[in-house]
């Protein structure tokens, strides 16, 4: 059984205070590339080509009794760099395995049982649905405990293209931040209030108009803002309002020439959202100056959403 999964870009979560019932929600998209491929297959004793699948083996079977399972990666989305891998190989093994041996569990089931996707739920409804998302957050009461809702989801126009500029000079030390990431959520600090209202303002209206309207102008500041807005917040753990100056010049630069220029998740990964292939390219090679100049360069391409979500093939 062969599992096609996409990566993510996280643009932020709109209420860290919990004076309302609820906690994070979450806007974001599905992207087509990168994308993670996972062979399972039933074996003679568990075993896996990756160390974190093995970890995922390990974690299912302690909630489901199934025959010994074989998995390999066989394509990669990038470690530590706030494209989703850990959420989406989780989720992909979980989900695998439930359709090989049919155990009859839904994906909400599998997420519950991988511990995955339940802060925020962004990497679920990725595979889930794909395409642009607005997850709806999680009672505060219940904790890991459920997925979060979805609250909107839309396919992104093929003519929108997103630039994803992953720099290589801080990826280190961004995995080190990353490896304390559960030690840093359960003791966050609160967010004010009034913050989170205006977060969520900014995406009721609009974001979400935004995208309904397909007016990309708008769709771009509304996520710039947002993101920006958020980024002020984690300074506290991240430095800054991105996580290192690379990528708070590199936003600077991406946003004279896009629709819009966050930071997804912790970073280094940063990402601008313009329409058409030929603007594409111009902020590409822009990008990809920019990191040859200032560092020890990256990784620089161009991608659509990807609208379909996870694909299983059989056999």
């Amino acid at each position: 059984m062969i599992i096609h999964a996409p990566a993510h870009l996280h643009t932020g979560n709109p209420d860290l205070s919990g004076d309302m019932g609820r906690l994070y929600g979450t806007v974001g998209f599905a992207i087509a590339r990168p994308s993670l491929e996972i062979e399972v297959k039933p074996a003679g004793k568990d075993t896996a080509s990756d160390e974190d699948a093995m970890k995922f083996i390990r974690r299912f079977r302690g909630s489901h009794d199934f025959p010994p399972v074989s998995v390999e990666v066989k394509s990669y989305i990038p470690k530590w760099v706030g494209l989703g891998f850990h959420t989406t190989l989780a989720l992909s093994i979980g989900e695998g395995i439930n359709r090989l041996f049919n155990l009859g569990l839904s994906f909400e089931e599998v997420a519950l049982s991988m511990r995955r996707g339940l802060i925020t739920a962004l990497g679920f409804y990725s595979l889930k649905v794909g395409g642009f998302i607005y997850e709806g957050g999680f009672p505060v009461e219940k904790r890991e405990k459920v997925v979060p809702p979805l609250l909107f989801h839309g396919e992104v126009p093929v003519d929108w293209l997103f630039v994803v500029a992953i720099p290589e000079t801080p990826r280190k030390t961004i995995e080190e931040v990353r490896r304390r990431e559960e030690e840093i959520l359960w003791n966050l600090k609160r967010m004010p209030p009034e913050l989170a209202d205006r977060l969520s303002r900014i995406v009721l209206m609009k974001i979400l108009p935004a995208f309904a309207e397909r007016d990309i102008k708008a769709f771009g500041e509304g996520l710039y803002q947002f993101n920006h807005l958020l980024g002020g917040f984690w300074s506290d753990y991240q430095g800054n309002v991105y996580c290192c100056d690379i990528v708070n010049e590199g936003i600077k630069l991406m946003l004279d020439k896009a629709y819009c220029a966050c930071q997804t998740s912790w970073g280094p990964t940063f990402y601008g959202l313009v329409k058409g292939e030929k603007r594409a390219e111009e902020v590409k090679s822009a990008i990809e100056s920019f990191l040859r100049e200032n560092g020890d360069g990256g990784e620089v391409f161009i991608t659509r959403a990807d609208n379909r979500g996870m694909v299983v093939f059989d056999g």
